[in-house]
Parts: C-alpha cells; sequence; structure tokens
C-alpha cells in the first residue's frame, strides 16, 4: 500500500495529504476537500469516540480460522464491509482522476473482492451519470445513494438508478445542508417521517438511509419501512460539533434489536476498527476516506489491495480476541 499512498498524495495534493494517520486534524475547514467542516471538530470525533473503545485479547480459545463472511441486505458479503458513497473527484480529490474511471474501479474492486461498493450523487449530473454506469457494469452489485432532493429530482434519480440493476438504494440524509451543494445552488433538505415513508414506498427495492444519529431518527426510520439505517455524521462534513458515529451506535443498535439492518461509517481506518463497531452493534460498516486514497493511487488494484489488507487485519483481531465468526462480536469483546 506505501506506493498506492504516495501515488495518492501526488495526485491529491491540495486536497488531501494522505496523512500517516488519517485523524481530520491537517484539512479541518477544507470542504470542498477530504476535510471536516469548520473546525474539523466533528470528523475527529469520529477518531476519538472509536478509539475510546478498547479490544480485550484472549488466546485462549480455538478461533484459529475466523470466518470474516456474513450477509446484509440480502447481500453476501466476503467480509462486512462496503465501500462508503464518495464522489465529486474534481472538486474534493484534485480531479487527476476522471470521475467514471474512479468510481469504475472502486466498484470493480469490491465485486472481484468479494464486497459491495456505494455511489455518491451530487453536482454536476456527471457523479451520479459516472456511478450509474459503474453499478451496471458490475451487474447491479453496488448501491446507488441519492441526496435528500426535493421530489422531482429525486424521483427521477430513483428511476435511473433502477435502471441499473441494483436491488438496493440508499439516501443518504445526512447530506441535507451540505455547503458544497448550497454553494452550487442545489440545496438538498430534511424530510418529515411522512416523505420519508413515501419515499420508502417508491423504492424498487431495499432502501438504506444513511445520517441515523439518535436513537428518535432510528424509530422514524424503522416506523417508515427503512430497511437498514447507516449511523453517520457524514464524515463530519455536515455539522461542526456532532458526536462520533462510535459514541452512539450502541444504543441505536440496542433500541433497532434487529428490526432492521445497523451499518456505520466514521473514523474506520482498520480491521480492527471494523471489529470495534461490529461489537458495538453494527451488521456491516461502510469506510470511505480510505477507499478515495486507494483508488486514486492505484485505482482497481490499489482497492483491492485495500480491501486485502482489511480483511487480514479483521481476521487477526477475529483470532485475538476469540471470535471464529463475525457474530461472535459482541459487546463482550470490548473493555467496559
Amino acid at each position: 500500500m506505501k506506493e498506492v499512498r504516495d501515488k495518492a498524495r501526488e495526485l491529491m495534493k491540495g486536497f488531501c495529504r494522505v496523512c500517516p494517520v488519517c485523524d481530520g486534524r491537517v484539512c479541518a475547514g477544507e470542504v470542498p476537500g477530504m476535510g471536516g467542516l469548520g473546525s474539523g471538530a466533528a470528523f475527529k470525533e469520529n477518531i476519538a469516540a472509536l478509539a475510546a473503545h478498547k479490544l480485550r485479547m484472549r488466546l485462549v480459545h480455538g478461533a484459529t480460522a475466523p470466518d470474516t463472511r456474513t450477509t446484509v441486505l440480502g447481500l453476501d458479503l466476503d467480509i462486512p464491509v462496503l465501500a462508503a458513497p464518495i464522489g465529486g473527484v474534481s472538486f474534493n480529490m484534485g480531479g487527476k482522476v476522471e470521475e467514471a474511471d474512479y468510481i469504475a474501479a472502486k466498484l470493480e474492486a469490491c465485486a472481484q473482492e468479494g464486497i459491495v461498493g456505494c455511489t455518491g450523487d451530487g453536482v454536476p449530473d456527471f457523479i451520479h451519470e459516472a456511478a450509474f454506469a459503474a453499478i451496471r457494469k458490475v451487474n447491479g452489485r453496488g448501491i446507488p445513494f441519492i441526496k435528500p432532493w426535493e421530489d422531482a429530482e429525486f424521483d427521477a434519480k430513483l428511476a435511473k438508478a433502477a435502471a441499473t440493476g441494483a436491488t438496493v438504494f440508499g439516501m443518504d440524509i445526512d447530506a441535507a445542508g451540505l455547503v458544497t451543494l448550497a454553494k452550487m445552488g442545489r440545496p438538498v433538505s430534511p424530510k418529515t417521517p411522512e416523505k420519508l415513508a413515501k419515499i420508502v414506498e417508491k423504492v424498487p427495492g431495499r432502501f438504506v438511509l444513511k445520517g441515523v444519529m439518535t436513537v428518535e431518527d432510528a424509530r422514524l426510520a424503522l416506523e417508515a419501512g427503512v430497511d437498514a439505517i447507516v449511523v453517520s455524521n457524514h464524515g463530519g462534513r455536515v455539522l461542526e460539533h456532532a458526536q462520533g458515529s462510535a459514541a452512539v451506535l450502541a444504543e441505536i443498535a440496542a433500541f433497532v434489536a434487529g428490526r432492521m439492518a445497523v451499518l456505520a461509517d466514521g473514523g474506520i481506518r482498520s480491521g480492527g476498527d471494523v471489529l470495534k463497531m461490529l461489537a458495538l452493534g453494527a451488521d456491516a460498516v461502510m469506510i470511505g476516506r480510505p477507499f478515495s486514497v486507494a483508488v486514486m493511487g492505484g485505482l482497481k488494484d490499489g482497492a483491492a489491495q485495500y480491501i486485502r489488507q482489511i480483511k487480514s487485519e479483521l481476521a487477526s483481531a477475529m483470532v485475538l480476541t476469540g471470535c471464529a465468526s463475525v457474530a461472535d462480536a459482541g459487546a463482550d469483546i470490548l473493555a467496559s
């Protein structure tokens, strides 16, 4: 991965430093870019909240070849990881790689390595057009996320997404009020419970709501018929002083209690971090910025290398905590 990261650092100069530790300190306020909003407090809080949880090392057991596989939303995953929906290469990552090449490489690597990639949305239109083309190229093995636009625009994009062959669809409601879109004259908005329920009815498959950070919103999502939520503060890019995802995940997962799938993102950088999120109640996780770095630095091969690295780290962490399968990753593997 060193060569991949070095290449990414060169191509993303001025947009991402590809720091040894991706914690939001150097890139604070760089939105557009890869940073967190304002002081970067919410980005940094994602890192701190996850780091506050420690794994309990156990080695008197028989879990020598852990099973990292799982199934979420009808999707079989070799590891409980999805590549998060990050797009906008031209204004977030430096533009040295074309949007279409970037998203195709990410989704193809995910399909090759047995996981699923998610695609983003935004302005200009080539962001979602490239995303939908990439999903078609992998025979529908991708999750298209659509911003929380008003009715006509959302409906039009949902129809296009349905034509890709995808079976799972998402809306990143945590993009409501996103600075970059407001600057482009294309504001997005929160949704009332009634509007959310109407959106769910329109979706020709399973529906994921990304950006749930409270039990209250989880309850409303459940009542609206949502199939899965993503506990996420949008990478710290929308609300400067939001809590970290890992700080609220356990409470939300306990409330959901298996009635819908629970995904989580925010500050996940290693296989050990993946295991922590599972122990806090996630069924699977989404990883964002590290995937962008891997794709920018090595396209499909770079992303594939990163996925294999995460799988190796996860398997090692499972052995060292006595988890024979991902289902064994409960709260008991975390220090109280």
